[in-house]
């Protein structure tokens, strides 16, 4: 947390903004990748952005029949910008419009349907350094409009952009090495938490089967009760050919949660989101494990490496129990070591993404290690069999609570 607190201060002596403007000056892109290379090598969510504070509402000006209250974001040389909007409620008829100045670059509009119970909007990012926010309303409810920007992401670098391993060994999902696993493809999502940082995460089932909009990643991606409305969940970012042009997409998008669970123990976060998938982006539910012995089979790791595109690793040996970053089995049993892979590896912002076992249920979430292109160390999942009755360090209880609540007493799923 001391990296976000340091950088919020930071921004804030740079940002200028009026009620028309905002302007970010550019931000010193080298030293934000050194300061990231140290805190990867902790372990902490890589961050690709940096987050400014401020408070901005609508101006509104008559055009035509409605009211229109446009504001302007400007941050030279920017990768990109992301916007929370930390009051939101919109009436019928009103319409938030977000796109680049020189549009080109547009967001899709959000209405009265995005509003949600926690009152706020966090955008995905438009990759785009100049940007305009446009607010429309008709006269007979602007009155009952409530919006007020109060955060800006100076994106400095791309997703999947690296700043401390290289990724030749990575296999895209688009690959042959994937059949068989598709349904698990599609239930992982990269994730930007805070408008700064970003993971990887996946849907999972329950034992009802009724596809409650439950989401998993992991604790150090920092997805709490008072962050649970910033998660951003991208799904489907991935290439249209194996070993293609880096051509994914980030329009198959959703935005919001409430968090319902954390363990640090085993390094878990259970969220629900605000709504389910769009069904025409087929996402689908994980299954998983919570037995003893879910791990100890071959497994698959499916995940957004540094947030490229999505991939798929392998590691045809048995996976052990052990503690985290622990060399000996089974040590305090929270984790799931994946000794070293035969194909693909993980990296910074593979974080939270699951390892499935050989009868493609998840058995675990990765917290970290050491495992990277032209290595063979080891990765640390936090363990589901840990997971599942807690001992939680936020929420009650563990997994179960939500996964099982009607306590059937199954600990196991299918992915459906």
């Amino acid at each position: 947390m001391r990296y976000f607190a340091a950088f919020a201060v930071l921004a804030l002596t740079f940002e200028a903004y009026s009620a028309s403007s905002t302007f970010l000056r550019p931000l010193d892109i080298q030293s934000l990748h050194d300061q990231e290379l140290g805190a990867e090598k902790k372990g902490e969510a890589p961050r690709f952005a940096v987050p400014h504070r401020l408070s901005v509402k609508p101006s509104w000006e008559k055009t035509g029949a409605d009211y229109v209250w446009t504001h302007q974001v400007t941050a030279p040389n920017a990768v990109s910008l992301n916007f929370g909007f930390t009051r939101f409620k919109l009436p019928p008829g009103a319409e938030l419009a977000i796109y680049s100045a020189d549009r080109t670059q547009f967001i899709r509009s959000f209405t009265a349907k995005d509003n949600n119970p926690q009152g706020e909007l966090w955008t995905p990012v438009i990759m785009s350094d100049d940007v305009v926010i446009e607010l429309t309303a008709p006269p007979e409810v602007v009155g009952q409009v409530d919006v007020e920007l109060g955060h800006v992401g100076q994106g400095f670098r791309t997703f999947g952009q690296s700043t401390l391993k290289a990724g030749g060994c990575n296999v895209d999902v688009a690959c042959s090495d994937s059949k068989g696993w598709e349904n698990q493809v599609n239930a992982v999502a990269v994730i930007s938490t805070g408008g700064s940082r970003f993971c990887t995460g996946f849907m999972v089932n329950n034992t009802a089967g009724d596809r409650t909009p439950y989401f998993m990643t992991a604790a150090h991606c920092r997805i709490t009760a008072a962050t649970a409305a910033t998660l951003v969940v991208y799904w489907n970012y991935q290439t249209s050919a194996c070993g293609g042009s880096r051509d994914g997409k980030l329009t198959d998008f959703q935005t919001g949660s409430t968090h319902l669970v954390s363990g640090s123990r085993s390094d878990f976060t259970l969220v629900r989101l605000n709504t389910q998938p769009d069904s025409k982006w087929n996402v689908k539910y994980a299954g998983w494990d919570a037995t003893a012995t879910g791990h100890d089979s071959p497994v698959v790791a499916i995940h957004h490496p540094n947030v490229d595109e999505k991939s798929i690793s392998f590691e045809n040996e048995k996976a052990v129990i052990s503690s985290y970053s622990g060399q000996s089995s089974p040590g305090d049993g929270t984790h799931v070591r994946v000794i070293d892979w035969d194909k693909g590896t993980t990296e910074p912002g593979s974080s939270g993404s699951p390892l499935f076992n050989s009868s493609k249920r998840v058995v675990g979430q990765l917290h970290g290690g050491g495992a990277a292109c032209g290595n063979d160390l080891s990765d640390y999942y936090g363990r589901l069999h840990t997971s599942w009755q807690g001992q939680g360090s936020s929420g009650t209880g563990g997994l179960s609570d939500f996964l099982d609540a009607a306590r059937t007493g199954r600990l196991v799923t299918d992915t459906i």
